[in-house]
C-alpha cells in the first residue's frame, strides 16, 4: 500500500500585511467533492472578502488551484507549491484576503499567499498514512526513556503509555522496521524486555509526537 503525508487535522492562521487581512485554512479531504465543498463553504462564509484563493491536491487524483481574481500566478500557484513542498496529499487550502487599500505588488502577493498557506499547514500538522505495525512493550521504569529513544530511531511513534507496576507502551512502526527494533530491544536489555506484535493498521498517524 502507498504511504504519503496528509494534514493531521483542520488548521488555521491569519496575519495582516499592509492593512490587508489574510486568513489561511487547510483541511484533510478524501475526494474532489469534499475539497470543492470546503472552498464553497469559505466563499459563503467570507462572501464580503476581496478574494478566496485556493489549491488542492488529491492522491492519484486532481491537482487544482485558483487565483480568484488576483493577478495570475500570485495566489493559487504559490499556495499549491507550499502544499507540494510539504509533501501533502488529500489536502485543500483556502486563503481569504480582505483588501486593506494598499497594493502589495506581484512579489508581495506571492509572499503573502505563500505565508497564508504555510501557517495553515503548520497549524494542521502532518500525518503519515501507511501500514503501521503495533508493538506492545512492557518494561521496567529504568528502561522507559531508552525504549522511547530507540523506538524513535527506528521510525516508531508512541501511541499509548500506561503507568502501573511497570510501564506498558504501545508503539507503532512502519513496515520493515519492527524486526530491527525488537532485535535492538533484546540487545539493549540483555533479553529482559521483549516486544510483542499485536496487529497492523493502514491509516494516518502524526509523524511527530504521540499518536491519537
Amino acid at each position: 500500500m502507498d504511504e504519503y503525508l496528509v494534514p493531521t487535522q483542520f488548521g488555521e492562521g491569519e496575519f495582516v500585511e499592509k492593512k490587508s487581512r489574510f486568513i489561511g485554512r487547510v483541511w484533510p479531504v478524501d475526494t474532489e467533492e469534499e475539497a470543492l465543498a470546503k472552498i464553497q463553504e469559505m466563499k459563503k462564509k467570507h462572501y464580503d472578502a476581496t478574494h478566496n484563493c485556493w489549491a488542492y491536491i488529491l492522491k492519484d487524483g486532481a491537482v487544482r488551484f485558483s487565483d480568484d481574481g488576483e493577478p495570475g500566478g500570485t495566489a493559487g500557484m504559490p499556495m499549491l507549491q507550499v502544499l507540494q513542498r510539504e509533501g501533502l496529499y488529500n489536502v485543500v487550502c483556502v486563503v481569504t484576503r480582505y483588501f486593506g487599500g494598499i497594493l502589495l505588488g506581484a512579489g508581495g502577493l506571492v509572499r503573502a499567499y505563500t505565508k497564508g498557506a504555510k501557517i495553515a499547514v503548520d497549524a494542521a500538522g502532518k500525518s503519515m498514512k501507511r501500514v503501521w505495525t503495533a508493538v506492545y512493550v512492557p518494561c521496567p521504569y529504568s528502561f522507559y526513556e531508552r525504549v522511547k529513544l530507540e523506538a524513535a530511531a527506528f521510525g516508531g511513534i508512541l501511541r499509548r503509555t500506561d503507568f502501573g507496576a511497570e510501564v506498558e507502551l504501545e508503539l507503532l512502526f512502519p513496515e520493515g522496521q519492527v524486526g530491527a527494533f525488537l532485535d535492538r530491544l533484546t540487545d539493549l536489555t540483555s533479553g529482559t524486555v521483549e516486544g510483542i506484535e499485536t496487529g497492523q493498521e493502514y491509516r494516518a498517524f502524526p509523524v511527530t509526537g504521540e499518536a491519537t
